[in-house]
């Protein structure tokens, strides 16, 4: 097992972007867990514990926000890196829920690729780019 061989949990309910972002972090050599909701991303992030997860902000069940709201409660959850993707725009009230949660980045979906997200995925698991 290499050092690459992080798991990350990707809560997504819009399939081609799970799919675009699943491919591209199995490429990688990371691992994958899939959640479509925050109610069940949230369960499966307390049972895993990935490395680090790729969290969106609308979904059904339950929201992004919520899910990181219950999620820093824990105490391993209070420290697990997520990175917020969102197709939302920087409104200010939302802006600040997120930051609330000491999310360590966030990423508006229509401004990056999907190179861009592998690169701050190592960046925040402290890995070296190969």
């Amino acid at each position: 097992m290499t050092d690459d061989n992080k798991k990350i949990l990707i809560v997504e309910d819009e399939v081609a972007v799970f799919n675009a972002l699943k491919d591209k972090l199995l490429i990688n050599g990371f691992e994958v867990l899939e959640a479509k909701n925050g109610k069940e991303g949230l369960s499966l992030a307390l049972k895993e514990h990935p490395d680090l997860i790729l969290l969106d902000i609308i979904m059904p069940k339950m929201g992004g926000i919520s899910m990181m709201k219950n999620l820093r409660s824990d105490s391993w959850g209070a420290k697990v890196p997520i990175i917020i993707l969102t197709n939302l725009n920087s409104d200010d009230s939302i802006i600040k829920a997120i930051e609330d949660n000491k999310p360590s980045f966030y990423l508006v979906k229509s401004d990056w690729n999907i190179n861009d997200v592998v690169i701050k995925v190592r960046e925040l698991l402290g890995m070296t780019n190969k």
